[in-house]
């Protein structure tokens, strides 16, 4: 699913313009990147956290050239699903 796609359903269950949506969730997504950027997480009840997450340093191979690398400490965004999430795609999604 695209966020085209997420548009489109917002659209026709809640029967409001394309382009409102559009703009909503456009919002929502940069406020969550804007709280990240600055350090603070998001909790979204019953949905799933977005968190930051602290990568320690390590050493790595550049394997074309046969060389180590050290790979400095950084921060990554991450997503945690709620437990209801998780729960909902276990009982409700196929193994493959």
């Amino acid at each position: 699913m695209t966020k085209a796609d997420i548009v489109s359903k917002i659209s026709e269950k809640l029967g409001i313009e394309k382009g409102d949506v559009q703009a909503t969730v456009e919002t929502f997504m940069e406020e969550v990147k804007s709280s990240l950027e600055n350090g603070d997480n998001v909790y979204l009840r019953g949905f799933g956290s977005f968190i930051i997450k602290t990568r320690a340093e390590k050493t790595g191979r550049n394997i074309s050239k046969n060389t180590t690398i050290k790979i400095p400490a950084h921060n990554i965004p991450a997503f945690k699903p709620a437990k209801v999430f998780v729960e909902g795609v276990k009982s409700n999604v196929e193994v493959k």
